[in-house]
């Protein structure tokens, strides 16, 4: 059951939306939609449905001191990587570039990641194909989608970032 320090994704005749205790976003989801947990495929553009831990948080240090935060947060390194390569023993794993398998470079030009909090989906451990790097960052300006992450202004993040304890979960739900 969702409670005041977990933030809780829906669709509105709007878009999508994202409650946070009192406080309500706007939101962007993945492309592909949402998908119950189990039908997640690597690549197919959907967001999860469930609730999502929330694991760790990564930030921009060359952007920013960290924001308020009650998980484990690292500042991001130029060299960080996520491992989608299904084939590879570190799938859905941070990894350290050069990365010779497929992967998702953590440290971008934009904005998108300077604040990244990574949600429990196909991690424990991680089965191939299932899926991989489904993150909680900042949002584009016009909120268009994402490749399956769940994404807040950064205003927002931040503010949801504080709130947050090592109990709270991204729980996405259906209309």
């Amino acid at each position: 059951m969702a409670d005041t320090t977990d933030l809780i994704v829906f669709p509105d005749s709007e878009g999508w939306l994202a409650t946070f205790g009192t406080r309500q976003f706007r939101c962007a989801i993945g492309r592909g939609g949402v998908v119950p947990a189990e039908g997640k495929r690597e690549g197919d553009g959907a967001t999860p449905l469930g609730r999502l831990p929330m694991r760790r948080l990564f930030y921009r240090p060359d952007r920013g001191a960290p924001p308020p935060c009650r998980i484990d947060c690292r500042g991001l390194r130029p060299d960080d990587g996520w491992c989608d390569d299904p084939a590879h023993p570190d799938y859905n794993r941070l990894v350290k570039l050069p990365f010779e398998a497929s992967h998702e470079k953590l440290w971008r030009e934009d904005e998108l990641y300077d604040l990244i909090v990574v949600l429990g989906h196909n991690d424990s451990p991680p089965e191939a194909y299932l899926g991989s790097a489904i993150f909680l960052h900042c949002a584009k300006p016009d909120y268009s989608p994402t490749l399956g992450c769940v994404a807040l202004r950064r205003p927002d993040l931040e503010v949801v970032l504080a709130g947050i304890t090592p109990e709270s979960v991204v729980e996405v739900r259906e209309a």
